[in-house]
């Protein structure tokens, strides 16, 4: 009578451990699928400049990214306050790259939005490689910066 009862109890035990333990086919598509995400974003407010570095669907990443932000004349002695962000971008991609910057005024008008100056994006798909030298100042005017250059306040 042992075993007669001990048989059905096992074959119960190991349906019920199989039927939870397993995922569908398609999880584990998806997580294989899933990729990987690499994203970094400035902001210098007081310059009012902003800088987005996002990489997405990496299958392979070599990035060497160097930002420096300052801001000056942040004191009440100063007239004009102000700052600056720069960004040395050398990256190779198998995956999307998502390069964003832009510009705006510190100062909010009278609606108490901040006027976009400036703005670049840049959206890259597939096997490539970047070499970008991005600064954006404030105060500055054009002729003042070398590459890709946008004025800030």
């Amino acid at each position: 009578m042992r075993f007669g009862l001990i048989i059905p109890t096992t074959i119960a035990v190991i349906l019920l451990s199989s039927a939870h333990g397993e995922l569908p086919l398609g999880f584990y598509s998806a997580m294989n699928d899933a990729g990987q995400k690499d994203v970094l974003s400035v902001r210098n407010y007081d310059s009012g400049a902003v800088l987005t570095e996002a990489y997405t669907n990496i299958e392979q990443l070599k990035r060497n990214t160097q930002i420096s932000t300052r801001s000056y004349g942040i004191d009440d002695s100063a007239n004009d306050p102000g700052g600056s962000l720069e960004a040395s971008i050398n990256s190779n991609v198998i995956g999307s790259a998502h390069i964003a910057w832009q510009s705006v005024d510190p100062m909010a008008d009278s609606k108490g939005r901040h006027p976009i100056l400036g703005r670049s994006i840049e959206d890259l798909t597939g096997v490539f490689s970047i070499e970008k030298f991005i600064q954006l100042w404030s105060g500055s005017q054009p002729g003042e910066v070398s590459v890709d250059w946008l004025p800030c306040s």
